[in-house]
């Protein structure tokens, strides 16, 4: 196992890693205090660098919005109308984990032991905590320095995307139908499908290629709802407190032991929803918290979303009406329930996944996608892998291989979509 560390001109790498590498040195972070889209300007200068690259690929019906969107249109070069077909990644990495200067290394043919990602920082990327590296020995590895992500999601999704479009342009004896490419700005933050113009989109079905192993392929993901938590308190001064102070973050206590630990996300996995706090800012006058609603079934759903009311109904009872307040938004929904009325798209993929070489995998996404969202407003989107693995931390890594293997399913998809 050889690793190095990435000079500019100075390795020799195959085109999709060089490409990767290009993308994820333009940070992209998400600023979630801020109050427009896109978030980071880089988003923008990403999103530019797609489109000069896109029209050097031959591609002339490609734009960027106002807000940082970009889209795309490869025209039909078939005589019969067959059904067209979009993909999408995102442009935005994490904003809770730091994204800037990022410093990634090859871990060549890995051989199945302990990375060291940061020697002074102590931190190991190693198969006893993260099992899934053994499925890659011997294989290239993609991995950060400890010290930021990588940039993997969504980055690694518009590198399989980009290396897609390159080979459709470069082989026009490949048959297809419309083809729509969509880059969007903070979906990490939501925005994306605030201000997405699906009237550019006027595809039959699309896929997003985002997270996931090698194969798996997303059609359900959880229903989501974010509430907020408003506790109102009453604050004096201490020494003269008895009978008369209400501490809000005392209060706040009372709220979340109101709920199981059982169901909250670091004690779930598969189809099993939670009740998430992540995160609580006040003082003794008053306090706010934010919760993350998870569910896949829709009656659960609704039952979680219920009893976060009804425990604010409980304890105003003991506490004083209006001491807690709770505002609930959904935020995306299970789109299983539209993926299951084209029974076709779903086929597709898998075939496509077969025709590559690879098993496919029904994985539930335990989170959402631009295409979750898109699947209610426009057309049915369900997620095809891009290989990221361990987002949202400074473990992520990506192995080059299955960034190959996704480039190769999303063509697949392409040559296939001509014959439904």
């Amino acid at each position: 196992m050889q690793t190095e560390m990435y000079t500019e001109g100075k390795m020799t790498m195959k085109p999709i890693i060089s490409r990767f590498f290009r993308y994820i040195s333009i940070d992209t972070q998400g600023d979630d205090q801020a109050s427009c889209c896109p978030s980071n300007e880089n988003q923008r200068l990403l999103a530019d660098l797609l489109c000069e690259e896109l029209k050097e690929f031959g591609v002339t019906d490609v734009r960027v919005d106002e807000n940082s969107f970009l889209y795309a249109k490869i025209s039909s070069n078939l005589d019969t109308p067959v059904p067209s077909v979009a993909f999408l990644a995102h442009l935005d990495t994490n904003p809770w984990v730091i994204g800037e200067h990022i410093h990634p290394r090859i871990v060549r043919e890995y051989d199945g032991g302990d990375i060291i990602l940061n020697q002074r920082k102590n931190l190991v990327l190693s198969p006893s905590r993260y099992p899934e590296l053994l499925s890659h020995v011997g294989e290239d590895l993609i991995v950060t320095d400890g010290t930021t992500l990588l940039g993997a999601d969504g980055k690694a999704g518009i590198t399989e995307i980009m290396e897609a479009v390159r080979y459709v342009t470069e082989h026009p004896e490949l048959k297809h139908g419309d083809l729509y490419i969509v880059f969007t700005p903070d979906e990490e933050l939501g925005y994306s499908t605030d201000y997405i113009n699906l009237k550019e989109i006027p595809a039959d079905f699309g896929f997003t290629v985002e997270g996931g192993g090698l194969g798996e392929i997303n059609i359900e993901n959880f229903n989501a709802a974010t509430a907020t938590v408003t506790i109102h308190g009453h604050g004096i001064h201490p020494g003269v407190a008895r009978n008369t102070m209400k501490n809000a973050v005392l209060l706040a206590h009372k709220f979340i032991s109101c709920f199981p630990e059982s169901e909250m996300p670091e004690n779930t996995d598969s189809y099993e929803g939670y009740y998430h706090v992540s995160d609580i800012r006040g003082d003794v006058s008053q306090c706010i918290m934010t919760y993350h609603i998870r569910d896949f079934s829709a009656a659960r759903y609704e039952e979680r979303k219920k009893l976060l009311a009804k425990t604010a109904s409980y304890l105003n009872l003991h506490y004083g009406a209006g001491t807690f307040e709770v505002q609930i938004d959904d935020y995306y929904l299970n789109m299983k329930r539209k993926i299951d009325d084209h029974p076709e798209i779903l086929e597709t993929a898998k075939r496509a996944v077969t025709m590559a070489g690879i098993t496919p995998k029904l994985v539930p996404v335990r989170g959402g996608t631009d295409g979750a969202v898109i699947s209610f407003d426009g057309f049915p989107c369900p997620n095809i892998f891009s290989g990221e693995q361990n987002g949202f931390s400074v473990f992520e890594y990506i192995s080059a291989q299955t960034m190959e293997k996704a480039v190769e399913v999303i063509i697949n998809i392409i040559r296939l979509c001509k014959d439904l």
